[in-house]
């Protein structure tokens, strides 16, 4: 019933209702064609335009493709170079467990032997699983500098820097993404790294907040797949493949960790976690074997005590890699394949 105040009548539409059924007038068709044209959805009914307006749509479609490309342009961020550090070496993983820390820090020391002049620095971006304390046998909080900087910890002449130092060793970090990328902001920022030629940064598994963060706002020179040759990580070391491409991060090649073990009495080898299952994602990807680590004691009892056997053992079979017929000139070196990586920058500036 209609009420003294001049109600809607009985049948009447309201508004909204009207608006939907012949909204080709309403502000909200108008403002759904918009969102649909600049999606490139096909509209149909209300929401088609009519066909007066036919003629000049290519020329709205374009003038909104631009506006779209002006305000994602803004949006994304902006790659800031880390004050001092000449070149930034990621190496990741698909899955954890596979040995991307052990192979972080023994590629780090491997870096620095190989030339004596150079400067290296190891940043743990684990903030949930933070190894790298353990591994190079540091303990304690960081100073700051006048600047309120952190300092690294310094052993091995690796500067490292990591949020092991920054809690207790058994406290859990129980935290969600967005504190999380913030620490690694600043973990990076807000430390004197001084002047380094590389900055190894051992990432967490997965492609997650943390990768993301590193890739878009730091200019990395390339990234350093690490997986073992089972079925199940290489499924989760391609995705972490693919995912650098897409961030436009060179994956510098892929390195074939526990490929072996060799029995230490009757010297027999067996291939525990399968053979030549990084060498065949490689060809898939078309990427490169960097080199293979052998599954030996050594280089778990090593990184345990805080010797990595790059340092500790240098000479050891657990210290050279088992590599391709290329390299085969420098397998006097611990861990040659890194040398692939250091030739790529005779001749150019950076790794690449």
């Amino acid at each position: 019933m209609p009420g003294a105040g001049g109600g809607p009548r009985r049948g009447a539409a309201a508004p909204s209702q009207r608006a939907r059924r012949g909204g080709g007038s309403s502000p909200m068709a108008a403002a759904w064609r918009r969102a649909l044209r600049a999606a490139r959805v096909p509209c149909r009914g209300a929401c088609a335009p009519s066909s007066s307006g036919s003629a000049s749509s290519s020329s709205r479609d374009e003038v909104l493709q631009d506006k779209r490309a002006r305000i994602l342009s803004r949006g994304l961020p902006k790659q800031k170079p880390i004050e001092g550090v000449k070149q930034v070496l990621v190496v990741a993983s698909g899955k954890g467990g596979v040995g991307k820390s052990t192979a972080a820090v023994n590629i780090a020391l491997a870096l620095a032997a190989n030339d004596s002049k150079k400067e290296v620095g190891l940043l743990d971006a684990d903030i949930y699983g933070p190894s790298i304390p353990k591994m190079m046998n540091l303990k304690g909080n960081p100073e700051l500098t006048p600047k309120n900087l952190m300092r690294p910890l310094k052993n091995y002449g690796i500067a490292c820097m990591s949020m092991g130092f920054l809690i207790d060793e058994t406290a859990p970090v129980v935290w969600r993404g967005l504190m999380v990328m913030s620490a690694v902001e600043k973990l990076l920022r807000q430390v004197d790294w001084g002047q380094l030629d590389y900055l190894v940064i051992d990432m967490p598994p997965g492609t997650g907040d943390v990768q993301l963060s590193v890739s878009q706002n730091i200019p990395v020179a390339g990234a350093v797949i690490i997986s073992t040759p089972q079925d199940v990580a290489l499924l989760d070391a391609r995705k972490g493949a693919e995912m650098f491409r897409k961030v436009h991060v060179p994956v510098l090649g892929l390195v074939q960790n526990m490929s072996v073990f060799q029995c230490p009495k009757c010297k027999h080898e067996t291939h525990i976690f399968g053979a030549d299952g990084v060498r065949d994602l490689a060809k898939t990807l078309g990427l490169d074997v960097l080199g293979d680590i052998p599954l030996h004691v050594n280089i778990r009892e090593t990184c345990d005590s805080g010797q990595p056997v790059v340092i500790s053992q240098p000479q050891s079979d657990a210290a050279k890699t088992q590599t391709t017929r290329e390299e085969a000139q420098l397998k006097s070196f611990p861990w040659s394949f890194l040398l692939q990586l250091c030739h790529r920058a005779e001749g150019k500036e950076g790794l690449l």
